[in-house]
């Protein structure tokens, strides 16, 4: 079986998907950009800024599930410049600080709305 999770604590779609589905026993959260969901705006102050905000609204959907952090169990990280890596690394682990999810980073050449970071992740529900 298969639902859809929407929460208005997090940014709405910009497109045809989902924030998340949740489908046997596990969360697929669909990549959070920085947007601040009350303003529509990404989060200010570069790209600590920004990774902590895709966080955020990544914990507020994993809420609205029934999860948290600690159910993460693969994280992707999309940043716009590797040069970035050590910032949104730091950034990250204030959110993953025991139980390390398995995870990917890459660059890439161009996000939606120019974002400088964009972060998905899969989690398993209990």
């Amino acid at each position: 079986m298969k639902q859809v999770i929407n929460t208005d604590k997090a940014p709405k779609a910009i497109g045809p998907y989902s924030q998340a589905i949740k489908a046997n026993g596990f969360l697929f959260v669909s990549g959070q950009l920085p947007v601040v969901p009350a303003t529509g705006e990404f989060a200010e102050g570069g790209v600590a800024a920004q990774t902590k905000q895709s966080l955020e609204n990544i914990k507020s959907i994993l809420l609205q599930a029934g999860a948290t952090l600690d159910d993460v169990v693969k994280t992707t990280v999309f940043i716009k410049d590797m040069n970035d890596f050590s910032v949104v690394n730091n950034v990250y682990g204030e959110y993953f600080s025991k139980n390390f999810p398995a995870r990917a980073c890459f660059e890439v050449a161009r996000l939606p709305k120019d974002a400088l970071v964009e972060i998905e992740v899969i989690a398993v529900c209990r």
